[in-house]
């Protein structure tokens, strides 16, 4: 009789264990985590692109040292913010935000120097690159929008009764959104 009892405890708790949607909640993490790379991988790419824009600028721009030295050194700091995807908080995800912003700043700044010269602006290889960087800007927004469409499914789905009870006991927690920065609403200023 006590066998049947650990027998029949042993598959109620197997029935219950296979339904709590721990396989689930494993595979939405690693989404969630396979999202994030892309949208590293998009942000290398643009990273990738900027030094042959800076020799491409600087062949005809060779004055304007200190906004390439300024694109050079934000693009330094923008690849050294990094964030483990299983560990990403708020303050990690303002960083990164942080340091992309300051690339974005010096490639616009970048951009308004390539005004003044004629010559560069119809230089077929700028064209080249500044058509690949345009379209990798375009790629990083449409990888950030699926990095936080696969974050709010995962969050809905561990915080969702019963997981949201048992999926902090197996390490499951809400994961951060990436977010507009700050003034982000207001359109930029350019002025030639």
């Amino acid at each position: 009789m006590k066998r049947y009892r650990v027998l029949l405890m042993a598959a109620v708790v197997a029935v219950l264990f296979s339904s709590c949607g721990y396989n689930t909640m494993v595979e939405k993490d690693e989404q969630v985590t396979a999202s994030w790379a892309q949208v590293e991988n998009v942000y290398q790419r643009r990273a990738d692109l900027i030094p042959n824009l800076v020799n491409t600028v600087k062949g005809y721009a060779a004055h304007e040292k200190e906004t390439l030295t300024g694109v050079i050194e934000a693009r330094s700091k923008a690849t050294s913010v990094t964030i483990d995807p299983t560990n990403m908080n708020p303050q990690m995800m303002q960083q990164f935000n942080q340091a992309q912003e300051g690339l974005s700043s010096a490639l616009s700044k970048l951009m308004v120097v390539v005004e003044k010269y004629p010559d560069l602006k119809a230089n077929q290889g700028f064209l080249d690159l500044q058509a690949q960087l345009e379209g990798t800007e375009n790629r990083i927004a449409v990888e950030r929008r699926k990095f936080n469409e696969t974050t709010q499914g995962y969050n809905s789905y561990i915080r969702k009764f019963p997981r949201v009870i048992y999926a902090g006991w197996f390490g499951f927690e809400k994961k951060t959104y990436f977010e507009a920065q700050q003034g982000a609403d207001k359109a930029p200023e350019v002025q030639f």
